[in-house]
Parts: structure tokens; C-alpha cells; sequence
């Protein structure tokens, strides 16, 4: 151990160097804390790992992509990522959603534009979403943290009136056109929920708002990036990152004050279960984990030969077509059953960052979401989805990747059956992650802390759980 770690103490070991661990280790190492950062694997990034996984020289995000959350969120704000080569590209569209109409919906970075182009909903989207995408840095860390007096109570409560609806009773409510309703639609499927539960709404407008707000980029050269500039930055804090160091149980860990774990419930209870009390852990074991996904990663020989030709213009494309088809495919994953016509979330990184693919090549990345813990092969379902509105598609494929629900529990332990949110997000399981607690980031154990999606305010790369739970370790320590 000696041989590994610098120091034979710290005041805090974070276990897991995805973007939430690097948050905790750099806001303790801000304050002056010696920290030491952990993972199994042998590259850091959990959730923002890039690699070469279909081609040579084809370089695929293998889970997030695209990074909303991550222009969004006030912690990254902070961080002079810019100076340890963090690139962020804006493609001239956030978000492309084609119709079988031969047409697109388009989220541009203007309310205006974007209202536009929506038919007899524009005066209503406008109406909608100007106020909103104007307050997000007054609303962003109530939105994006824990449960706590909000600081500007009127712009929460404005965007409240809505996000506490269901998205479909939302849209058919909010908007008369399909055009309008289906974009809203794609935007609330991120919720990996039905769209007829609440809060699902809630999810919608927090994307789109974004989209209006700060946009919805992408790393230059992979997701990746953002983990390896967090590093350099909190290597230039002081702070110690070792990998290829997969821990077991506490006695693997160097001594320490708190340690913080951005891990599941689940491996928390596997490693420091014994220092748990009962209570807690069967708190735990209810925990719940969410729908998984599919993932399919392509090296293709075109750019996607969309019929909408304005999908090229987008980083991010949503396939699915109108309100009632998402809604179905949503609502059939939560009844354990494999869509026929997945909504299908894709990502064309490459059309903006040429370091992606060789030249004249390029990355499409997609998934859908599937029944928990599934092995269900869905290539075929998104591959037709895909065939609808990008006729000629399978013929550009150079090669392919896929991952089933098991296979990216696999590549990342963190996500359960291949939930890529740390547990379900609905209104029993977001604030009050992983369990109800004035600090839902402390555990009853002295100085064992979780810092994870499994924490507020959930999936997402913006570093807010790791954040929010070393800031509950500073102030402990300054009122103790």
C-alpha cells in the first residue's frame, strides 16, 4: 500500500473516479483536504469513458455523449476546465426530431426560432419556455441538488406548476399541434419513465430549458475528456488519483477521516455493509433500480442520410415520431416488455468533431431503453427505427457495437441491470435518494459518506452529488 499512496493518511478517500468522486475530491481538496481518489478500472471516467470499441480510429463515447448538465451545472461553472484542454463544441442545433413527414423538429438555441416552427404552438411554447430558459441560473441549484430553501422561490415555483405534471397530460394540455408534443415527448423520455406518471414533465422542461439556456454540447475528442481535465485539475489541488485499485472492503482503503463511495447502494453495502447498522441497510436493500438500456455504438462509411435533412445540423437526434408511440414504448418497458418501436436516442458527434472518425467517416452512437437486467438483442427494432427516417442507414454501417443491459452493468458496476440513472427518479426516489435523510449523503456510520447518481439530484454529468456531499463534510467539520 505504501508503494500506491503518497501519504499514509487522508482526510478523505473517495472510492470511484467518475465525474461525481472527481467533484467530492476536488471541492475537498479546494478546502485544503488531502484526498485520495480510487477506481477499479483501469481508465477513470466512469459514465464519460471514450475508446475505440468498433474500428480502429473511430472513437465512441461508451455511455454519455452529450452534456446539457454539464454547461448547466453551477459546480462545472466554477472549474477552469478550459485550461486543461476541456473543448466544448455547439452544434448549430441542440436537438433534431424527424416525422414521418419528411420534416424535423428542431430545439434551437432561440426560444424564437424554435417557437417558429412549431405551427399554432408557437405562441404557447414561447410563452412557456422564455421565462423559464431566462431564470435557469436562478433555479439550477435547487434543481440540481438537494431538497433546501430555494433562493429565488418565485422562479421555482413558475417552472413547479408544470414540472410536477405528467409529460403526456403536460403536452396534450400545453399544445394542440404533434409537432410540439412530440418534441416534448423525446425531451421527458430521458426520465426513462412512463409519460403518463409525474414527475416525467419535470424532465422535459429541465432539457429543454437547457437547450435555450446553455445549450447541449459535446467534448471535443469524447466524453472522456471531462473526467481527464477534472483529473488535472484536482492533480494540480494536490489531490491523488490511483487506478487498476478495485476495492472490496473498507480494509482495503488507507486510513482516513470520511470516506465517500460514488457507487450504487449496492456496492456500498457490499463493501462497508458491516459497518452499517441493520436499519440502514434494509433502507438500502429497498433501494430501486430503474429500466436499462441498449446501447449500440456504429462506425459508418457517411454521415446518417436522414430524410429531414435539418437532423444534420443536430448533435443530438430523438426517434421515435409522435407523443402516443413514445408514450407506448415507455410505457411498455415499465411493464417489462421490449418495444416494437423503441424511442431511440442518437447522438452524430462526429459531423462536429472531426477527431472522432477517419476522415470521410463517421460515429453514430444510440440506444433505447429496455426492462431492467435485460439481454434482449433490440439491434434489429432500433435498426428499423433508425431505417424509418434515415432510409438507406444499414447500408453505410462499417461496423457495429453492442451492449445489452448486462453487458453495461458489466462495464460499469454503477449501473444496476444497465440503469444509467442510479435508480429510479420518480417522486418516491428524487429527492429522497437513496434513502429519506436530512443528509442524504451521510450514512448512520461515522465518516462513510455516498456521493453518487444514487444521491440528489441523480443521473447526469454534473458532478452535483459529489459536490453537495463533500460541502455536507465541510460544514460538519466547521460547526464541530
Amino acid at each position: 500500500m505504501a508503494n500506491l499512496f503518497k501519504r499514509q493518511a487522508y482526510d478523505s478517500v473517495i472510492i470511484g473516479a467518475g465525474p461525481n468522486g472527481l467533484a467530492a475530491a476536488i471541492t475537498l481538496a479546494q478546502a485544503g483536504r488531502a484526498v485520495l481518489v480510487l477506481e477499479g478500472r483501469d481508465t477513470i471516467g466512469g459514465g464519460t469513458r471514450t475508446k475505440e470499441i468498433t474500428l480502429p480510429g473511430f472513437k465512441h463515447d461508451v455511455c454519455s455523449a452529450i452534456h446539457p448538465l454539464g454547461v448547466g451545472s453551477p459546480f462545472f461553472k466554477k472549474l477552469p476546465l478550459n485550461e486543461f484542454n476541456l473543448e466544448w463544441i455547439y452544434p448549430p442545433v441542440a436537438l433534431a426530431h424527424p416525422l414521418d413527414d419528411g420534416t424535423a423538429v428542431l430545439l434551437e438555441r432561440s426560444v424564437e426560432a424554435t417557437a417558429a416552427k412549431l405551427g399554432p404552438d408557437a405562441a404557447a411554447y414561447q410563452k412557456l419556455m422564455s421565462p423559464l430558459a431566462r431564470d435557469w441560473p436562478k433555479m439550477a441549484n435547487s434543481l440540481l441538488g438537494p431538497l433546501q430553501v430555494p433562493r429565488h422561490p418565485f422562479a421555482l415555483a413558475r417552472f413547479g406548476l408544470s414540472a410536477l405534471q405528467s409529460a403526456k397530460s403536460f403536452a396534450q394540455n400545453t399544445f394542440e399541434g404533434e409537432r410540439a408534443r412530440a418534441l416534448f415527448a423525446g425531451l421527458a423520455a430521458h426520465s426513462v419513465l412512463p409519460l403518463e406518471q409525474p414527475p416525467t414533465a419535470a424532465f422535459g422542461l429541465v432539457l429543454g430549458i437547457l437547450g435555450h439556456a446553455v445549450g447541449w454540447p459535446l467534448p471535443k475528442g469524447g466524453s472522456q475528456q471531462i473526467t481527464e481535465a477534472m483529473a488535472a485539475y484536482l492533480r494540480s489541488l494536490g489531490g491523488e488519483i490511483v487506478t487498476n485499485y478495485p476495492v472490496e472492503k473498507l480494509d482495503d482503503l488507507p486510513f482516513a477521516q470520511t470516506t465517500l463511495f460514488d457507487t450504487s447502494p449496492r456496492q456500498l453495502l457490499q463493501i462497508a455493509g458491516d459497518a452499517l447498522p441493520d436499519s440502514y441497510i434494509q433502507q438500502l436493500s429497498r433501494y430501486r433500480y430503474g429500466a436499462g438500456v441498449f446501447k449500440l455504438d456504429y462506425a459508418l462509411d457517411g454521415p446518417m442520410p436522414w430524410k429531414a435533412t435539418e437532423c444534420l445540423q443536430a448533435g443530438t437526434v430523438h426517434i421515435g415520431g409522435t407523443l402516443d408511440e413514445i408514450s407506448e414504448a415507455e410505457r411498455a418497458v415499465a411493464q417489462n416488455r421490449h418495444p416494437e418501436k423503441p424511442f431511440v436516442l442518437v447522438a452524430q458527434q462526429s459531423l462536429f468533431d472531426t477527431s472522432r472518425a477517419p476522415s470521410g467517416k463517421h460515429t453514430l452512437w444510440a440506444y433505447c431503453h429496455v426492462p431492467n437486467n435485460s439481454t434482449y438483442d433490440m439491434t434489429e427494432a432500433i435498426e428499423n427505427q433508425l431505417e424509418r427516417f434515415a432510409p438507406g442507414f444499414r447500408e453505410r454501417v462499417l461496423a457495429r457495437h453492442s451492449f445489452n443491459s448486462q453487458q453495461i452493468q458489466s462495464y460499469n458496476p454503477n449501473y444496476l441491470g444497465g440503469d444509467i440513472n442510479g435508480g429510479v427518479q420518480d417522486f418516491f426516489q428524487l429527492f429522497t435518494r437513496p434513502t429519506a435523510r436530512l443528509n442524504p449523503y451521510s450514512t448512520p456510520a461515522k465518516g462513510i459518506y455516498l456521493c453518487s447518481a444514487s444521491t440528489p439530484p441523480g443521473g447526469g454529468v454534473h458532478g452535483m452529488c459529489g459536490y453537495f456531499a463533500a460541502k455536507s463534510i465541510l460544514k460538519l467539520d466547521a460547526t464541530a
